[in-house]
């Protein structure tokens, strides 16, 4: 169901080091890295599904929840439905490369302001 959920902490330090320690006895390890507002990522080392944490001084932080999708077909789906349904815009359809090459998304915020992705990580088929 989830591809990963992000969510924002007040201090970004503290909070990493929390989960990291917090969540190893579960075999979580740290990912991916970037700036603090980038965040990192907290996943199992052979698994596809992580915890994204992030610098943020919005209040209450903001909610970023990625759905998997089993093509980029049901990617485009999910974004006509979404609109449909009220949605607004936050990234049509299409390649994010500065994830990897495959990363297919598309990206739309909800009546309560979160951001919500359906996401395809497979190559066109």
């Amino acid at each position: 169901m989830f591809d990963h959920v992000k969510f924002g902490a007040s201090d970004y330090a503290a909070s990493k080091l929390f989960y990291l320690k917090a969540l190893a006895p579960l075999g979580v390890v740290a990912g991916s890295e970037a700036e603090p507002a980038y965040g990192i990522e907290l996943c199992h080392p052979d698994g596809e599904i992580s915890l994204c944490l992030f610098q943020t001084d919005e209040k209450p932080a903001h909610l970023h929840l990625a759905f998997v999708a089993e093509s980029r077909q049901q990617v485009d789906a999910f974004y006509r439905a979404a609109l449909e349904a009220g949605g607004k815009d936050n990234g049509p359809p299409g390649l994010r490369p500065k994830y990897h090459a495959n990363y297919y998304a598309a990206f739309v915020i909800d009546p309560d302001g979160h951001n919500i992705e359906a996401v395809c990580h497979k190559p066109e088929a």
